[in-house]
């Protein structure tokens, strides 16, 4: 649950995500197991957990997966569930609805700060289930991944579904929201729910959970998302500077990223962006600026994971100067686009 406040709040509130009999002592004291590997079978935890009377935490699977379709686990590197470059913390304590090593997620500094936050696949495999699991349990909104090898992951309490059950996932890939759904009469904060399970048993099959080969930090760590890092840049020059705005003009910087002016025909305004096409991720010293022919120059400037801009400013009739510089390549226009 939510650290730094909101910690308290969420104890009470997940009370009921499995049983009424759960107890905070049987999260709050995880056993010791050996550091798991990805690519290895891990013997179950010592001394096994248990589950609690009348829980139904093991849902059946709503898919099945064809032996030669399901990605294998010793070639899948497990990644942190969230988009690349954003820092999550992780909690496996503070629920008395955890077992062994689940862990819960949020990064907000409010009860509902992560609702709506995109949620993305740690490693590629099948959807096996996807649905809203109602009064069965207290999983709300739940995505299961088939990883292969006896491998899932979970992935509870989801404000929004991107899959449905039978379809392939790739790491990284959206699947859902973060949100805040459980069995009626649960009033819960928004967070992540996220479990790493192999074979059968629950909660017995309950992992240690690995993201890019490391062990998760038992029972709390804050990490930075290495997910589909170095991949395709998630924002464009038009999510960035907003709806109405289409592009005029662009300027290659190199191949570290592009800059773009677009304009607004509805509000007179222009714009400038520049998108990141390497160090994805990572802050970089990356630069947007706009002048007005007349008016002093505004610039976006400083380190940056995906893009700097938005810049934005009204120049109808009026000539532009626009630019901006990623990596060691700069760009600075003349002006134009008069009118």
């Amino acid at each position: 649950m939510r650290l730094n406040g909101v910690l308290t709040a969420g104890l009470v509130l997940l009370l009921g995500l499995g049983s009424g009999a759960a107890t905070s002592a049987a999260a709050a004291t995880l056993p010791a197991a050996p550091t798991p590997s990805p690519t290895a079978t891990q013997s179950s935890p010592t001394p096994t957990p248990t589950a609690a009377a009348g829980e139904n935490n093991d849902p059946p699977n709503e898919a099945a997966v064809a032996e030669q379709s399901v990605t294998v686990l010793a070639s899948t590197n497990f990644q942190l569930p969230f988009p690349c470059g954003q820092a999550w913390a992780g909690n496996s304590s503070a629920s008395s609805a955890h077992r062994a090593y689940e862990i819960d997620f949020n990064r907000g500094g409010s009860a509902d700060a992560d609702l709506g936050d995109t949620v993305i696949a740690a490693a590629a495999g099948t959807v096996v289930i996807s649905s809203h699991q109602g009064s069965t349990n207290g999983y709300g909104n739940l995505v299961k991944i088939d990883h292969g090898g006896g491998w899932t992951s979970f992935y509870a309490h989801l404000n929004s579904r991107s899959v449905s059950a039978g379809a392939k996932v790739s790491q990284g890939q959206k699947i859902g929201t973060v949100g805040k759904t459980s069995k009626p009469g649960n009033n819960i904060s928004a967070h992540l729910h996220y479990e790493v399970r192999q074979g059968e048993g629950y909660p017995g099959n309950i992992r240690k959970a690995v993201f890019n080969g490391s062990t998760f930090g038992y029972p709390t760590q804050t990490l930075t998302s290495k997910n589909k890092c170095g991949g395709t840049n998630p924002h464009t020059a038009q999510s960035v500077c907003g709806s109405g705005y289409t592009v005029v003009d662009s300027a290659a910087l190199g191949t570290a990223g592009t800059a773009y002016l677009l304009y607004n025909n509805a509000n007179g305004n222009n714009c400038v962006a520049t998108i990141k096409k390497t160090s994805l991720g990572t802050a970089t010293a990356t630069t947007a600026y706009l002048e007005v022919q007349g008016k002093t120059r505004v610039t976006d400037s400083g380190s940056f994971t995906y893009y700097a801009g938005p810049v934005r400013a009204a120049a109808a009739g009026k000539c532009v100067k626009w630019g901006g510089k990623a990596g060691s390549s700069a760009y600075n226009s003349p002006f134009e686009h008069c009118g």
